[in-house]
């Protein structure tokens, strides 16, 4: 029997009840980091180091550190120490840390490296962290209470420089993440003085590229960084750095990917060692000491020593992607921003926090002359101030005689009467009067910079420059141009030898060696197929596959598997992953891209295209609008001399004509619609288009004219008659 007692409840109405929270918990309050570049749990524990006075002081335990910072973080003692550890000096994960450390705080590049418990290791803030704190007492940010309402803690720090691009930071959310990578400080800084001076400043100009604390050669693209910069989202490679002992013959690696570690890269080298992808490599150790990171491959004698560190490049973490996702919390809003958008936030946020200070100022300033007034009417007349405070009988009436004989209010009588007889003289007086005046300067010239933007602007770039001064560093990861770096898989441990490739009617691709061949010739394929190409080459070749919806596709001749004469074969749209429909046409194996494609379209157009074209810097596998999609594709061959021929276009009117591929001019766009060959009548196609030598046309001379281009021949009654033949038989 049912109970009845079980209350149903939609599920969205479950989920927006108990779901929600949680998730919007932990992207607000703990997984994205905000404008300030810091993580709830980060700036709770910098914020108890300031209140304890670290920034200045001596240095004590962490233990001490992290039992305060429990006052405003309700996390377990664990939680908060790693937190600390990571910020600081010792740890090496942020490119400007936070923390002075004395202890061991471990390694971000050891995964095997542990830090020592919090009450062993000591620490305090470094002088950098004045900038992040600067002004904090002077209302530059909110407050709000801690978890219990027993302290206030601020919702952000002042941060006077970008530390949101400086300071490396990860978060996974519900359903988001973010993943900021760090700039160098001079660099950001820098950068975001030309911005405020010039909103359309090419920061590229002025911030290089991302910098991490592990150091490493950032492989440099100006396309990728520009789409990084552009969106906040994207890949950049970094990869280690090494110096060679020749005389020890070995190999040192001091600097690897911010990604990864030195445990990581050992085991991969072991494992090619042991597989024998490694062979040149004899012993491999990690040395790291006090000095820092350090792992050395000793090698054989005769090794080419750059082409062993490509190959490690390539198969092993010694290269590494950093993703970047940058993510983070704008007004309590999750945003993905461009790096233009995150220097405009935080300008905005500054300008918010100088505003707020300079109130400040200005309400302390404006207090201080209110009292600095009274004191002036009453100095005019000072004995008869002295007089009224000794003729007072109860020290109550004091304050209201003062107020009503000299018409000041209750504040200026206060100050009045708390000043102590030895300031009664004259130098004190005139030192009071001539502070009054220089009062009265401040609270104009704070008023003008209220009024002023440009005023705040000139404030935020004069602090950039102090910090960029005192604090900049050279950058850390070096940065390597892309396009000088050679492609390990282009050279190196590929194994090359001759073969021969088949490609048939049905889609069907043949890779086999030539060896093979010799022993078992006869060549298998379906019964309905035929062979439609076959074409000797070597296994570091490129084939290019062009099929009938304008897209070309490549690869490396050594990521097709070798098969044997009695196989199939692979089957192209299941290897090349193509749309439903899409067949190819034609294969081109080149290993130089010299030549040309003839492309001919049903509108008697044909265009001749350097196969240069088709030669691209990454490996990309699709390359669309490999040629003009706005017609039919009639045609299409490979030249790879300066050979030409005869074709012949045949009409759905039954008019031929017949031109020689030296009447195709050259174009060097691949989507190039190329230029008219046959004059095409009102509604007529291009019906075949074909070699002469396969056309089997009795009149050929009639169908030849000089001058292209021309208008068709009306066919031959012999001609008429003839078998028309399909795109594959050329």
């Amino acid at each position: 029997m049912a109970d009845n007692r079980i209350a149903k409840e939609k599920i969205t109405e479950t989920l927006d009840k108990n779901f929600m929270p949680y998730a919007m918990s932990v992207i607000v309050s703990r997984a994205i980091p905000s404008i300030d570049g810091l993580k709830p749990s980060h700036r709770k524990l910098l914020y108890t180091m300031y209140k304890m006075g670290l920034i200045n002081g001596s240095r004590t335990k962490s233990a001490n550190v992290v039992g305060q910072t429990m006052k405003l973080n309700p996390h377990g003692d664990q939680a908060i120490y790693e937190t600390m550890v990571r910020m600081t000096k010792g740890n090496e994960a942020l490119l400007m840390p936070f923390v002075d450390s004395k202890g061991n705080f471990g390694k971000v590049y050891s995964r095997e490296m542990r830090y020592a418990a919090s009450r062993y290791t000591e620490v305090k803030l470094l002088p950098i962290c004045k900038e992040m704190f600067r002004d904090i007492d002077k209302n530059t940010v909110p407050f709000e209470d801690n978890y219990d309402g027993s302290v206030k803690e601020p919702i952000l720090l002042p941060s006077a420089y970008p530390n949101i691009l400086i300071n490396a930071s990860q978060g996974i959310a519900v359903g988001m993440a973010s993943n900021l990578a760090s700039f160098n400080l001079r660099e950001v800084c820098e950068g975001t003085i030309e911005y405020i001076k010039d909103k359309n400043v090419d920061l590229l100009q002025y911030i290089k590229a991302p910098d991490f604390s592990t150091g490493g050669q950032l492989l440099y693209s100006e396309e990728d960084i520009r789409n990084i910069y552009e969106t906040g989202r994207g890949i950049i490679k970094v990869r280690g750095k090494y110096q060679v002992e020749k005389k020890k013959r070995h190999i040192e690696i001091t600097e690897i990917p911010y990604t990864t570690s030195a445990e990581a890269i050992i085991d991969s080298i072991i494992d090619m060692v042991k597989t024998g992808k490694a062979k040149e490599i004899t012993d491999v150790r990690d040395e790291t000491d006090l000095k820092g990171l350090k792992i050395t491959l000793d090698i054989r004698k005769s090794t080419d020593i750059s082409k062993l560190m490509n190959k490690l490049y390539a198969k092993t973490p010694l290269q590494d992607s950093f993703g970047c996702n940058f993510n983070l919390l704008i007004n309590y809003q999750p945003m993905v921003l461009g790096l233009r958008e995150i220097i405009a936030k935080w300008v905005d946020f500054r300008i918010s926090c100088i505003t707020s200070r300079l109130r400040f100022d200005l309400q302390k300033n404006k207090e201080k002359l209110h009292l600095l007034l009274g004191l002036d009417r009453i100095l005019l007349d000072i004995d008869d101030a002295i007089k009224i405070i000794r003729n007072t009988d109860k020290e109550i009436d004091v304050i209201p005689n003062l107020m009503g004989a000299f018409r000041i209010d209750e504040v200026q009588a206060e100050f009045v009467a708390e000043i102590k007889l030895r300031h009664l003289n004259r130098e004190y007086i005139l030192k009071r009067l001539d502070e009054m005046t220089g009062l009265q300067a401040k609270i104009e010239d704070i008023n003008k910079t209220l009024l002023d933007k440009r005023r705040i602007k000139r404030i935020i770039i004069i602090q950039l420059e102090e910090i960029a001064k005192k604090y900049g560093t050279d950058r850390k990861t070096k940065i390597l141009d892309k396009e000088q770096i050679t492609d390990f898989t282009q050279n190196s441990d590929i194994e090359d030898y001759n073969l021969k490739v088949f490609f048939t009617k049905e889609n069907y691709f043949k890779k086999i060696p030539l060896t093979a061949l010799r022993t078992d010739p006869e060549q298998k394929i379906k019964n309905s197929d035929q062979f439609v190409q076959n074409i000797e080459s070597n296994n570091k070749a490129e084939v290019i596959f062009f099929s009938n919806q304008s897209n070309a596709y490549k690869m490396k001749m050594y990521q097709i598997p070798d098969c044997k004469a009695g196989d199939f074969g692979e089957y192209l749209p299941n290897l090349l992953e193509m749309q439903e429909g899409e067949t190819i046409v034609k294969i081109v194996v080149t290993d130089n891209f010299t030549g040309h494609m003839i492309f001919c379209f049903d509108n008697g157009k044909c265009a001749k295209i350097p196969l240069k074209s088709y030669e691209t810097k990454q490996n990309r596998k699709l390359l669309a609008k490999a040629y003009y999609p706005g017609a039919t594709l009639k045609y299409i061959d490979f030249i790879n001399s300066t050979k030409n021929y005869e074709l012949v276009g045949i009409t759905d009117k039954q008019r031929a004509l017949i031109f020689n591929t030296s009447d195709i001019k050259e174009k060097a766009s691949r989507a190039s619609q190329g230029i008219t060959l046959i004059k095409m009548k009102k509604d007529e196609k291009i019906k075949e288009l074909l070699l002469l030598k396969n056309a089997k046309l009795k009149d050929r001379d009639k169908y030849r004219i000089n001058n292209i281009p021309a208008t068709a021949r009306q066919l031959t009654d012999r001609d008429s008659k003839r078998k028309q033949v399909s795109i594959f038989d050329l």
